[in-house]
């Protein structure tokens, strides 16, 4: 899919050797904003490329707009080659555990000597600190940055059903390569650039430890917590149907006992208000618990949104796939596969009213190797 106008990151070149999915999203990130970027993968390609089970969409999902060099950079020559690639780059990822890359030779210390204007980013599971030897994932630091707390039922623990701080490692390296660019266009030099999961996590926890800090009181879990808003639940309707449903003014009240046709709950001293609401919630909830469970879904819907009620119906994500504001915004769009057609989830953001998108098949293991190896010095395509 061609693009009219060149991409904020044309130009720029990007080397990546990274797995799995706070690497390459940094990666996915630069390449659909127009970066090249290379990725570099062993023999036998990527391991992600291969996964089972939950990971079976990784590569897919955080590798379109890349280009697949294999190198061995274990060997000699496949290490000169990598060394030589990077000094054409203007930013160089990395995600490899803690000390490999420093065993071989491809550190941002060793790397800087040479290039010095090369931007280097380390994702890593924790930024310097007395963690940072630690092996971590993002379930790991999810039980440590209070997010598995915060989100499971008291005494149980829950991590949240997505890779959040890989992904959002991803977006803070991509973050950190756009300023460490701008900054080089004033200073002539590169830099190295650290994104971390656990530090992500405790951003992530960052209100709810000023919640502690102002109030001296420990927050309980999300399922156990005291709801500023009397009407903010999932409910049960007809036909087992779950449907979300927030009221959180006033007036968003009274406009709901109207759409259920029961302006005498509105009408009732005891929920004349939100706060007198919110001290008798469990009887609230229970009461239009029943009123709703002989409502369908279908009906009810529409009459929520035409009266700019807060709702929405529990999605799995293969429904997604049919989703029809993501089909109508773009937000969906086919991406060639080596199995062939698949429908791939776009950056969350519009420039200039354009969404950034697939440039080009997902590609093969290898498939530029000679293309991109051809640039370098000595070296010419077989």
């Amino acid at each position: 899919m061609n693009t009219p106008n060149p991409l904020p990151l044309a130009g720029v070149r990007v080397i990546e050797f990274t797995h799995m999915v706070m690497g390459p999203t940094c990666g996915m990130i630069l390449a659909d904003l127009g970066a090249e970027v290379i990725k570099i993968e062993p023999p036998g390609g990527d391991k992600t490329r291969k996964l089972p089970g939950l990971g079976i969409g990784f590569f897919r999902s955080f590798n379109r707009n890349k280009k697949s060099v294999v190198l061995d950079i274990n060997t000699p020559d496949g290490h000169a080659a990598a060394v030589e690639l990077i000094g054409q780059c203007d930013v160089m990822l990395e995600n490899f555990r803690p000390g490999l890359m420093t065993k071989l030779g491809l550190d941002y210390d060793t790397l800087s000597k040479i290039y010095p204007k090369l931007i280097y980013v380390s994702h890593k599971g924790f930024l310097p600190g007395p963690y940072e030897k630690r092996l971590a994932l993002d379930e790991v630091v999810q039980m440590m940055g209070g997010l598995s707390y915060m989100t499971g039922p008291a005494g149980r623990p829950l991590r949240a059903g997505t890779s959040v701080n890989d992904i959002m490692g991803g977006m803070f390296g991509a973050i950190g390569v756009l300023a460490a660019l701008r900054e080089r266009d004033m200073t002539g030099r590169g830099q190295e650039i650290q994104s971390a999961l656990f530090e992500n996590c405790v951003f992530l926890s960052g209100q709810h430890m000023q919640q502690y800090a102002m109030t001296g009181e420990a927050p309980p879990p999300m399922p156990s917590r005291v709801s500023a808003w009397s009407v903010y639940d999932v409910f049960t309707l007809a036909d087992d149907e779950q449907l979300f449903i927030g009221a959180v003014s006033d007036k968003q009240f009274i406009t709901l006992c109207d759409v259920l046709e029961r302006p005498d709950l509105a009408a009732e001293p005891q929920f004349a208000n939100n706060a007198l609401r919110v001290a008798v919630r469990p009887e609230l909830l229970i009461r239009l618990g029943e009123i709703l469970k002989h409502h369908r879904a279908d009906e009810l819907s529409p009459k929520l949104e035409a009266a700019g009620i807060p709702y929405a119906p529990i999605v799995r994500p293969d429904q997604l796939l049919d989703d029809p504001h993501l089909k109508a915004s773009g937000g969906l769009v086919p991406m060639e596969t080596e199995d062939g057609m698949t429908e791939v989830v776009l950056l969350p953001l519009t420039m200039g009213g354009r969404r950034p998108g697939v440039r080009q098949a997902l590609a093969r293991v290898g498939e530029h190797t000679q293309e991109i190896l051809a640039r370098l010095s000595g070296r010419a395509a077989a």
